[in-house]
Order: structure tokens, then C-alpha cells, then sequence
């Protein structure tokens, strides 16, 4: 029991609750957290009985005792309101009563039984109500004697009190639990007054414990609810409403309830750890976020259960449930976050090793299904520790999400892998195969499409046998795998008919160039020099021939080994034309050319590269710019010819000789003449060395006689400064040797000097010989 008191008047005169005072009351001594363990004690008794000085003295307060001349105004109305009031949120109620009023028909308390049985009857409680019957100023009689006689006028009361339908037979012990004591005069025996209380206090002492004055707790408010409920239970007696407290117990529970529960869910949104923690999961992945978010919650859930423990349970229950509903949906958005971040978190891991798994060189397939299946028991782990205990929430649809972010990443990556790897392998073919193709079709004979196919057979197949090797690592379906073989092959296939129709769009180029090769080179390759030997002929139809080949060979596309005839009929139509003469029909006016056509027979117009129209026109243009290099071949083997038949007929050479017998002998006879004539044909032949005479008539007559007799006059001074320098020499050589003994030869001396002029031009003639074979070599490329 307190040692200090605290007191407040809950109802003033005019009837209004005091509110703050109750609440003050409340806090002052801490009621709010004695949950059940508390009785409410109420006495009532006639005007000037001695109330206050009985709870004065029981309980230690300090009420105000009432003059006993002074008294309240008769008021039966709010005499029964607050009769009610005190049943209504008291556990025992002290009825204070004169001893010489027992047996008395007019005694003071019959009026204030007869209220209280009455209001009695307005209260629906599920609890019984302790009446303590205080004895005032016993006298001897002893209390034995006393009992029987004031239960006796109480059961009176009760009977004469009318009573409902329900309750015309109901004792009144159902209602009450009457207790009776005596106390002993407190102006004349003080002292054993105030033992007498003493003695009775005990009784108060553990009055909640089962049996005691207060032990009947199953309508008794919380604690927390007693100043809600009591405001409550006075506005239902003002409005003169029956009370019925078990609903009004459930009420009191309803609001009070909530009322902790919003404090508590006002608490937790407080919280710090709460908050950091919801600052933290912005951010990225919190570790241990389920169990350190559980402990919090069942904190401020432990909490309401031990402030509402003893509100009804129904009604704590339900609100507890709304309260933790509430928590959760306060938390669960950081909840979604922790899981997307962990999804995040888990999706990156895996890109990045699945990548580092295909980069170590293991198989596509293998690693996909490997990586995939430990990050996704990766993220379940995560989902546990992120795991609410006290939520029921499920993680299969962010599960699920994960699970399609990581299929259609391993999709996209294995499209892009076998697009490497398609590319890979297409790049392989165009270098295995443009180069050879081309090269092939540049010789072209007629076993190029032959070489081409195997070729193409041979790089295919290779290319297939690799890259089905490389998509077992895969695990792809057998008929897609099969689709990305075969477009290999197509795409294969596809680079020799590209390398084809490029080489097509040359085949004028090649055909001059093959013509020009064999035309110009001899057989071993070396530049031809028409000496008028060569049977210019035979090398232009070879030439030509070969030239043909090539459009023959790059006509159409034979990668299917089937044979045709376009060689046949461009060699009769173009290197033949008088074979396959032009008939004429009559009838259809139309010509029977083979090459009249857009179409090669047998050959379909998709593998046709160059039209039996094109053909021809590619050959008449082909013909038209290698004419040039034939008719230059004639006219430099004509002029070599001329240049190398000087001699004069034979009958002139016999003529010359018996008409010129004479003239002959006298030159034998006489030597000086022949001397002469010696030195003149020396002369004679180092001009023509000097002036390149056979080399300039090559050209031509005209531009040869143009060329020499510009280079006449300058070559003949030449001649006449080297023999005057020649003959300085020989002065100065004889004024040397004046002591030689005369009668040297003259004609010997000048035959010297002339050998040595034309020793001197003889370089002037191996370089000539050799500008003229340039000349032919460069002239022959030209052509």
C-alpha cells in the first residue's frame, strides 16, 4: 500500500467527470502499469457515518471530512447515478452502517440498500461485487448476534427490490458477496478504533488474489482502460442507459487497445535501427536485414502484448493482428528493395562468371546450366536471410524474375556466341576461298569448275566438321544445329558464286590479259620479237582460243557438276563463225544464232553470270582492242624483214659482175683505188652505225627518212672533228719520231685511223641492238 497519498474528485456536483484529474491521478501513481493488480474500493453510508474517516484511516488518505452540520442537498436522481457508478467500476464496495440501525424498519441505510439493488439490476456484469457491511459504534452485542439480524433485513431488501423477468429468483448471492464487520466508536474508543482498521486493512492487503475481497477479476478494466472506462461507464449512467460492462469492457479493450497499438507503430516508424536500416537498403544489399528487422518487430509486438495482456482477448488479439499488419506494411517496401538489390546484386555475379566460365574455354551449355543453378541457390539464401518472421511473404515472383533475366541474358549471350562463331567460320571460308577462286578463274581451263568444287567440297565440309564440333558445347537442338550447318555451306557456296560474279565483271580485263600473254611472250615467257618467222596466225587464233576459255569458264556457275555446251558454242559461233552459217526462216523471220539468246540451255538463269548476248558483245569488244596488238605484230615483223634484206636481187648481183668485170680488175691492178674504196666503205658504215639507220626505218619509211636527215649533218661533223683530231695526233706522233726511218705505208695508217673510227661507233651499235630489243620488249607489253 502507498506510503504517500494521492487523491482527486472524479465527479463534481454538477456531475461532470473530471478528466484531468483522473489522468493526473493516473500518472502520479503509476496505475497505468499495474495492469490487473489493483482494486477499486468504494464506500457508501448515510450523510455524516464517518466515510471519510473510515478510508481516512483504512487506507491512509487525507479526504476531506464533512461538517456534520453541513450537508449536500437530497439529490435521488444523482444519489442513484452514482450508486450505479460505484457498483459499476468498483470490486468492493463498503457500506457504512449505525449499529443501532440493525432490525430498525426506518433505519438510515434501508433507503440506500433498496438503490443499490435497484441499480444492481441495470448492470449486466459477469463479476460479483464484494459488500462489506462496516459496524459503526459497535455496542456489546457481540457481532455474532449482529450478522444474522442484518443479513436477515438485507434479504428483506433484496426480496421487496423488483427485480426482472429473468431474475424474480435469482439469490442474492449471485450478485454479491456479502461480508459483515463491526468497528468500534471512533470518537469514544479511538484506540480500538484504529486497531479495529488496522486489523482490516490486512484484508486489503491481497484482496485481487483468488478468494480474496477483489478476486473475482473477469470484469475488471486493465489498468491503462480504468480512466477511458470509467468516463465511458459515467456518460452511460448520465444518459440513463443500461450498462452492460461486459460490452463495455469489450469497448474500454477496443480503445485502449488501439490506442497501444498506435503508439507502438508511432514507436517502431521512431525507431532508430529501424531507420538507418531503411536508409541502408536504398543503397544496396543490407546482411542479416530479416533477422535484425524480425528482432525489432517482435520488440514492439512484445510490447503491446505486455501493455494489452489484460484487455479482452478477443479484442487484443485482433488488434494486435491490425498492428502487425501495419508493421508490415510499413516494412515491406524495404523488403521489395533488400530482394531487388539482392536480385541485382545476384544477376551482375552471374554475367560476370558465366563470362569468365566461357572465356576458360568451358562448354556453353555446361556453364550456362552451372552458373545459373548457383546463383539462383545463391539468391534463395539471400531470401532467407532477408526472410521476416513474422510476415508470410513470398519471393517467387522476384524468383521468377531472376530466373527470365538469367535465361534471357544466357539466350542473348548464346545468340552472340553463335554469331561469333557463324562469323568465325564465314571468315575462314572467304579467306580460304576468294584468293583459290580467284586465282583458279583467272586460269581458267576446263578443269577450273572442277578445282572450284573440290575446293568448295573440301573447305566446306572442314568448316562443317569444325563448327559442328564447336556446337556440341551447346546443347542445341539437333534440327537448329543442322539449319546453322547448312547455311555454312550456303554461305560457302555463296563466296565462290560472289567471287565468280565479281571475276565475270573482269572477264574483258582477263581475256586481253591472257591474249596479251600468250600473244606477246613466247613460250618461255619471254617478250616476243617478231624476226618474220613467227606464224602470226597461229599465235592470234591460240591466244584468242585461250582467251575464249575464260569467257567460256565464267558463262555460268558449275558447282553442280552438270555438264553443258557453252564452250562448244562460243568456240563455233566466235572462233567459227563461217561454220554455223545464219538460217533464215521464212516463216518466223528470225535468225538461227545460238547466241540470240538471253538464256544458256541447261543452265538456269540464277547460276548465269554472262548471257549468250552478253558473250558476243564481250567478244566483238574484245576483238576490236586486241586488233591493234595483231596488226602492230605484222607491220614490226614486215619491217624486220626489210631491215634485214639489203642484198639486190640475184640476176642484179650477176649482172653487176660481167658488167663490171672490168672496173673490178682495174681496181686489182691498181691499189690505190682500192685503198680508196676501202676507206669510203668504212666511212660509209660508221654513219651507219652512228645514225641508227635499220633501227629508225622500223618505224616506218617516211618517219625513218625524217629521223635521218635530221641526224645527218651532226654525225657527219662528228666524223670530220674525230679524223682532224685523229690527225693532230699523228703530226704530233711523227714530229716524235723523227729518227724512224721513212717509207711507211699510207694507206696502212689510214686504215688504222679509220678502224679506229669505227671501232668507236661499235659501242654506238651494241647499244643500239640493245635500245631495239627494249623497244620490242616494251612495244610487246604495250601491245
Amino acid at each position: 500500500m502507498a506510503t504517500e497519498c494521492c487523491s482527486t474528485q472524479l465527479i463534481d456536483g454538477d456531475g461532470e467527470f473530471n478528466i484531468t484529474g483522473i489522468d493526473n491521478f493516473i500518472k502520479e501513481v503509476k496505475l497505468a502499469d499495474c495492469g490487473l493488480s489493483y482494486a477499486v474500493v468504494s464506500i457508501m453510508g448515510p450523510q455524516s457515518s464517518g466515510k471519510s474517516t473510515l478510508l481516512n484511516n483504512l487506507f491512509k488518505t487525507n479526504f476531506r471530512e464533512m461538517d456534520a452540520f453541513r450537508g449536500r442537498h437530497d439529490d435521488t436522481a444523482f444519489e442513484k447515478q452514482s450508486a450505479l457508478f460505484a457498483l459499476a467500476v468498483s470490486d468492493i464496495v463498503l457500506i457504512n452502517m449505525w449499529c443501532h440501525d440493525i432490525g430498525r424498519e426506518q433505519a438510515a441505510n434501508k433507503p440506500l440498500l433498496k438503490t443499490v439493488f435497484q441499480v444492481m439490476m441495470r448492470l449486466f456484469s459477469p463479476r460479483k461485487t464484494t459488500l462489506m457491511f462496516v459496524i459503526r459504534d459497535k455496542t456489546k452485542t457481540p457481532l455474532e448476534n449482529l450478522e444474522p439480524v442484518l443479513r436477515e433485513d438485507i434479504q428483506k431488501i433484496w426480496d421487496s427490490v423488483p427485480k426482472p423477468q429473468a431474475h424474480l429468483s435469482t439469490p442474492l448471492s449471485e450478485f454479491f458477496n456479502v461480508e459483515v464487520v463491526a468497528l468500534s466508536s471512533y470518537e469514544e474508543k479511538e484506540e480500538q478504533f484504529r486497531e479495529q482498521v488496522a486489523n482490516l486493512r490486512q484484508r486489503f492487503f491481497h484482496s485481487i488474489a483468488p478468494g480474496g475481497l477483489a478476486g473475482d477479476r473477469r470484469g475488471a478494466v486493465p489498468a491503462s482502460g480504468f480512466s477511458f472506462s470509467s468516463q465511458e461507464i459515467w456518460k452511460i449512467i448520465k444518459e440513463n442507459k443500461d450498462l452492460d460492462l461486459p460490452a463495455h469492457k469489450v469497448m474500454v479493450a477496443t480503445v485502449r487497445c488501439e490506442e497501444i497499438a498506435n503508439e507502438k507503430y508511432a514507436e517502431f516508424g521512431a525507431n532508430p535501427e529501424w531507420c538507418a536500416m531503411d536508409e541502408a537498403v536504398q543503397s544496396g544489399f543490407v546482411p542479416g536485414f530479416g533477422k535484425k528487422l524480425s528482432s525489432i518487430l517482435n520488440i514492439c509486438l512484445t510490447e503491446y502484448d505486455s501493455e494489452a495482456t489484460y484487455f479482452d482477448e478477443g479484442v487484443r488479439s485482433s488488434k494486435r493482428k491490425q498492428l502487425e499488419e501495419k508493421l508490415l506494411q510499413l516494412v515491406q517496401p524495404a523488403y521489395q528493395t533488400i530482394l531487388g538489390h539482392l536480385r541485382s546484386v545476384t544477376f551482375e555475379k552471374f554475367k560476370d562468371a558465366f563470362e569468365k566460365a566461357l572465356n576458360a574455354g568451358e562448354g556453353f551449355s555446361l556453364a550456362a546450366t552451372t552458373c545459373a543453378e548457383s546463383f539462383m541457390a545463391q539468391f534463395e539464401e539471400g531470401c532467407a536471410d532477408a526472410v521476416i518472421h513474422q510476415a508470410n511473404w513470398d519471393a517467387s515472383k522476384v524468383k521468377e524474375k531472376l530466373r527470365r533475366d538469367i535465361d534471357a541474358h544466357i539466350t542473348t549471350v548464346r545468340a552472340a556466341k553463335l554469331s561469333e562463331l557463324t562469323t568465325s567460320f564465314e571468315t575462314k571460308l572467304n579467306h580460304a576461298l576468294s584468293a583459290p577462286v580467284e586465282a583458279l578463274l583467272d586460269g581458267a581451263n576446263h578443269e577450273t569448275w572442277s578445282s572450284i568444287r573440290k575446293l568448295l567440297k573440301r573447305e566446306s565440309d572442314s568448316a562443317v566438321s569444325e563448327m559442328s564440333y564447336d556446337l556440341k558445347g551447346f546443347d542445341m537442338d539437333e534440327k537448329y544445329k543442322e539449319e546453322m550447318l547448312k547455311n555454312l555451306e550456303n554461305h560457302a557456296k555463296g563466296v565462290v558464286e560472289s567471287k565468280a560474279k565479281e571475276e565475270a565483271a573482269r572477264v574483258l580485263i582477263r581475256m586481253k590479259d591472257r591474249f596479251s600473254m600468250l600473244f606477246s611472250h613466247d613460250s618461255d615467257s619471254m617478250p616476243r620479237v617478231w624476226t618474220g618467222n613467227e606464224d602470226i596466225r597461229t599465235i592470234t587464233k591460240t591466244a584468242r582460243f585461250a582467251s575464249l576459255k575464260i569467257l567460256s569458264v565464267m558463262a555460268a556457275i558449275r558447282l553442280d557438276n552438270n555438264p553443258d555446251t557453252i564452250e562448244k558454242t562460243l568456240s563455233s559461233c566466235l572462233l567459227e563463225p563461217t561454220s554455223t552459217p545464219a538460217i533464215t526462216d521464212k516463216s518466223t523471220a528470225t535468225t538461227a544464232d545460238p547466241l540470240a539468246s538471253s538464256t544458256w540451255e541447261e543452265i538456269p538463269s540464277s547460276r548465269t553470270l554472262i548471257t549468250p548476248v552478253q558473250c558476243k558483245s564481250v567478244w566483238r569488244q574484245f576483238k576490236a582492242e586486241t586488233e591493234y596488238s595483231v596488226t602492230q605484230a605484222i607491220s614490226a615483223q614486215e619491217a624486220n624483214k626489210r631491215n634485214n634484206n639489203w642484198l639486190p636481187p640475184p640476176w642484179a648481183i650477176v649482172a653487176l659482175i660481167i658488167l663490171g668485170f672490168n672496173e673490178f680488175m682495174t681496181l686489182l691492178r691498181n691499189p690505190f683505188y682500192l685503198a680508196f674504196i676501202f676507206v669510203g666503205f668504212l666511212l660509209v658504215k660508221a654513219l651507219w652505225v652512228q645514225m641508227d639507220v635499220a633501227g629508225e626505218f622500223q618505224h616506218g619509211a617516211l618517219p625513218g627518212l625524217i629521223a635521218l636527215s635530221a641526224k645527218f649533218l651532226p654525225t657527219v661533223m662528228n666524223i670530220v672533228r674525230r679524223l682532224a683530231e685523229e690527225g693532230q695526233k699523228a703530226a704530233a706522233q711523227a714530229a716524235a719520231a723523227a729518227d724512224n726511218p721513212p717509207g711507211g705505208d699510207p694507206t696502212k695508217n689510214f686504215e688504222g685511223e679509220a678502224n679506229k673510227i669505227v671501232s668507236s661507233t661499235g659501242s654506238s651499235e651494241v647499244t643500239s641492238s640493245k635500245n631495239e630489243v627494249e623497244y620490242s620488249s616494251v612495244s610487246s607489253k604495250e601491245d
